[in-house]
């Protein structure tokens, strides 16, 4: 082992995206740069991640409020509109609620509890225990949610989202009813016309309500699927994904990844000669243990990737080894014992022992999260990541 150094993770700056630059090589020409600049030797397996938000901005993927509503008018008419399961969120959900809002005469606003999918809270544990009430089979409306609970801004922001939401959707002249449930089915009560805001649950949901005889089933991912009068659009996630943009306009999540991303790995091949990995990247799949925010807000970590980042890691637990295997060994005969075993190990370690303990979940999503956690969500101006060392191990000079 002479190598002192693994996994390394670099943000690249770029200049700033915006709609209809070449994304390939604005990113080709940034990476070029950063490894004359730091000297970066460049390997076969390097990763380059790019962030979904400038993907979709240089394809200039965006809709309004007014194609929302159009959308919605067009697939529900004048129905009463059962409105599920939507996350807390300003940035994520706000605008779209606004636009769904203006395609319809009434929504019917059911909210989860005690928090969205995602971990926003709208009241604690804590205080249902201290209410006596079982989210599982209380219906609430929003007096008797007032009553037991009153106010309860979101921690972070010092939104009150009933509020927030239910004056979102009156302003744009919607009539307005929020219950509180954690049940699809319970909306069906109130009308047969759905909307499943639930990200990573909407399958479950829409098969439920179906089954329970919902007339009209539709996810956000069903809504904005093709484009209207000219506006972006996302046929495979529809408005899944989407961030806010201005008042009245959303950016979707980007299309064609696939594509981004083998045009990305050719064109590096080209200038370094070497088969560099690359993905794009959303939310990472990470929980926040303070305000018990999962971040995954995206339907996927990464919409699009190529072929070297399928699968799950396949990793030994050194500590296990450690203290079975070569327990009693130290010092030289021990890392000597420990490499030779690494280097010898099997492609598929799923079930065993050696591998308890370590993270058994997608590449995509660990080196997604990675790069998510690394570029940052705010002014660091690193929308490219480059990542080196991610699959060496112990064994590997």
């Amino acid at each position: 082992m002479s190598r002192t150094i693994g996994a390394v993770s670099r943000g690249i700056r770029t200049p700033i995206i915006v709609e209809g630059d070449n994304l390939v090589e604005i990113t080709v020409q940034s990476l070029l740069e950063a490894f004359e600049e730091e000297n970066i030797k460049v390997n076969d397996r390097d990763i380059v991640g790019v962030t979904e938000a400038v993907v979709a901005r240089a394809q200039g993927n965006y809709i309004t409020c007014d194609d929302i509503a159009t959308d919605v008018k067009n697939k529900f008419g004048d129905d009463t509109i059962g409105l599920i399961f939507p996350i807390l969120s300003r940035n994520r959900f706000s605008i779209v609620l606004k636009g769904i809002a203006r395609g319809a005469k009434k929504i019917v606003l059911m909210l989860s509890y005690p928090s969205d999918e995602v971990g926003n809270h709208l009241v604690s544990l804590d205080q249902l225990d201290e209410k006596g009430v079982n989210p599982w089979s209380t219906i609430m409306d929003e007096a008797e949610y007032r009553r037991l609970f009153g106010k309860n801004p979101h921690p972070f922001t010092q939104v009150d989202y009933v509020e927030y939401y239910k004056e979102l959707i009156t302003n744009e002249g919607c009539e307005a009813e929020v219950i509180f449930a954690n049940r699809a089915t319970d909306i069906l009560a109130y009308t047969k016309s759905v909307i499943c805001a639930d990200i990573h649950s909407r399958a479950r949901s829409k098969r439920l309500l179906k089954a329970a005889g919902a007339e009209k089933v539709y996810g956000l991912d069903d809504l904005m699927t093709e484009s209207i009068n000219g506006s972006g659009y996302n046929e495979m996630y529809g408005l899944l994904g989407s961030n806010k943009a201005t008042e009245e306009k959303v950016k979707l999540f980007p299309r064609d990844c696939e594509k981004f991303v083998t045009e990305l790995q050719a064109k590096l091949l080209e200038k370094t000669g070497k088969k560099i990995e690359c993905m794009v990247y959303g939310d990472g799949a990470f929980k926040d243990p303070q305000g018990k925010i999962w971040e995954l807000a995206d339907p996927v970590v990464s919409p699009g990737f190529t072929d070297g980042l399928v699968g799950l890691p396949s990793e030994l637990k050194l500590k296990y080894l450690a203290d079975n295997q070569f327990a009693g060994m130290k010092g030289e005969e021990l890392r000597d014992a420990m490499t030779q075993y690494i280097a010898n190990k099997k492609k598929d370690l799923m079930g065993s022992m050696e591998s308890q303990g370590t993270t058994p979940r997608q590449l995509t999503d660990l080196i997604g999260s990675l790069c998510d956690l690394t570029s940052g969500s705010g002014d660091k101006g690193t929308p490219v990541i480059f990542i080196q060392g991610y699959f060496d191990n112990y064994s590997n000079e």
